[in-house]
């Protein structure tokens, strides 16, 4: 499967939200996507293509000299097939080309299959916010990268 990493545009927003729709209880709003594509210098986001078709996306801000990974997601139907690594990767490089040193991510507490892809790229759980998800009041552990 060739799976092409770029960068997000406003014309992949309505593809975005369905893949976003489809995997979190408290999805993003069109218009939150549209904000940070088009008005929000500090996000930084990608989408993974597949036969021309967004089968998955991440981004993150620029904080300083950090990168705040805000989500990163892939279609249901493309999950288990690399694709979450590609877009870690992506957001990896995109970092580096940023100046960035040190990243960071919030991850559900029962997403294991997510904590064990953000281990492989070097991500340690460093601290927990308690209560952190509003649905359903569960807590995140908190993920850094430092060695970038």
């Amino acid at each position: 499967m060739d799976v092409i990493i770029r960068p997000m545009r406003k014309e992949d927003v309505e593809e975005v939200l369905e893949i976003e729709k489809l995997s979190f209880s408290t999805p993003w709003s069109k218009e939150a996507f549209i904000s940070e594509v088009t008005k929000n210098s500090c996000a930084k986001y990608i989408v993974a293509e597949v036969d021309n078709k967004i089968v998955g996306y991440g981004g993150f801000w620029v904080v300083v000299d950090e990168g705040h990974i805000t989500n990163i997601a892939v279609h249901p139907e493309y999950r288990s097939k690399g694709i979450g690594s590609k877009i870690m990767e992506g957001l990896i490089d995109l970092a580096k080309k940023n100046g960035i040193t040190a990243m960071t991510l919030e991850v559900r507490e029962s997403n294991i299959t997510a904590q064990h892809l953000y281990a492989k790229y070097g991500f340690r759980p460093l601290g927990r916010r308690k209560g952190y998800y509003q649905d359903n009041n569960e807590d995140a552990i908190i993920m850094w990268k430092y060695d970038l």
